[in-house]
């Protein structure tokens, strides 16, 4: 088999241990191969880099096993052209299950040119991505912990979440106060309520008497607490992403444009792709890097399950939440939602709006300007024939008797 890199090494990462094998030409023209094993320390891992240069090994690949491959990622960037390759496609073979042979076999691989790079952003993105991922992290927290100031409420059998769209509003917290409290009935509790709340006047009252034991209130008052620790931590993430998104700020304002999309999704879709649309032959590769495209598995002319692949779990989670918002919208990305659902289902037709919103986002992040929207009615005017012929069958179905006259406005 043809070598592509002479000088090359294969790294199997674990939580103690580095096991290197590095290949290279000997005095003869034949490959030496040497494996060492290093800890995971800073200090051995420094060795490591050093033990690496020292025969001029200029690849190097390592498995992306779980958390582990980040520091020895970290340390070796700047000194040798890293490959983080995904672990499904360097299997072992069987009966050579051994660190010292996974190692010897990534650096062969890597010698004979059959192994894929795997994405990794510049430092820049890679931190913002960690802290966008955290803060995600956190809200996912908060929304736990109000489930549980739900279901303490329905202990009680205070059925204020019943009445009040959001139980951490401005009244409801209000009323949650008072309730810890102890100190008001449910009309004083009642008379908290703000905006349009207060003309559920009489339906809050009675969802508000309930049997409350000191305990509850104890643990109530805990989850509050709980609840405000975590929104002022998500607070001090919010401005360190800002401080951290300066450099990619014109990048979050375009995508801040786009119909479902908040500036927290911009910046969570700048931390995960990046700015440099280089990295991504086309859109639908960035797609199928994300998860978002449907899997392709046929075989014997047969197609088999076309399951979207993992992809990146962050990202794809971003653009669902994000389609969720936008399908509530009158806009192109609203009106396609309400197309698909019908015959494919909510949630297919959610996956195909986030594919949409990421290929919305290549484009502007490619040319550098806002989202323009094709419109709520793009789709009846793409096909004005077969919206035609959809709602005549429909009427003639119902037992009407359907003759069209186009108008100056149709012919046009």
């Amino acid at each position: 088999m043809d070598t592509y890199y002479s000088h090359c090494a294969g790294l199997d990462v674990h939580k103690k241990t580095v096991v290197a094998c590095r290949v290279f030409p000997g005095p003869d023209g034949k490959d030496i191969q040497q494996v060492r094993t290093f800890a995971t320390m800073t200090a051995d891992l420094l060795e490591l880099s050093d033990w690496l240069a020292e025969v001029g090994i200029a690849q190097v690949a390592m498995e992306s096993t779980g958390e582990y491959w980040k520091p020895v990622y970290n340390l070796l960037e700047n000194n040798f052209e890293l490959w983080l390759v995904n672990a499904r496609h360097i299997k072992q073979v069987p009966g050579r299950k051994t660190d010292v042979k996974d190692s010897e076999w990534i650096a062969q691989l890597l010698q004979c040119g059959l192994l894929t790079k795997s994405f990794v952003p510049p430092l820049p993105q890679r931190e913002l991505r960690e802290l966008c991922r955290h803060r995600a992290n956190f809200i996912r927290e908060r929304a736990t912990q109000i489930n549980r100031v739900q279901k303490t409420l329905e202990g009680m059998n205070i059925k204020l979440a019943s009445v009040a769209s959001d139980v951490m509003g401005v009244s409801a917290r209000a009323m949650l106060a008072a309730l810890v409290e102890g100190k008001a009935n449910a009309s004083e509790m009642a008379e908290l309520a703000k905006g349009r709340l207060r003309s559920k006047q009489e339906l809050l009252e009675r969802s508000l008497e309930g049997r409350v034991s000191a305990h509850q209130r104890f643990i109530l008052s805990e989850l509050l607490c709980q609840i405000d620790s975590i929104e002022e931590t998500i607070a001090r993430f919010d401005e360190q992403i800002v401080t951290y998104c300066l450099p990619f700020e014109e990048a979050v304002v375009h995508l801040d444009t786009i119909p479902g999309v908040a500036r927290a999704t911009a910046e969570l879709i700048v931390s995960e792709v990046g700015t440099d649309m280089t990295r991504f032959a086309t859109p639908g590769h960035l797609a199928s890097w994300a998860g978002l495209c449907p899997g392709n598995n046929e075989s014997a002319g047969k197609r088999f399950s076309g399951r979207t692949r993992p992809g990146n779990a962050s990202l794809r989670a971003g653009l669902v939440q994000a389609a969720h918002a936008a399908s509530r919208t009158k806009t192109y990305l609203g009106a396609q939602f309400r197309r698909l659902v019908v015959r494919r289902g909510k949630k297919r037709a959610l996956l195909a709006v986030a594919h949409s919103i990421l290929v919305i986002a290549y484009r502007l992040m490619e040319r550098g300007e806002d989202y323009t929207d094709l419109g709520v009615d793009y789709f009846d005017k793409r096909e004005p024939e077969r919206l035609t012929r959809s709602l005549t069958k429909r009427l003639v179905s119902l037992g009407f008797e359907v003759s069209l006259t186009p108008t100056p406005k149709a012919l046009a």
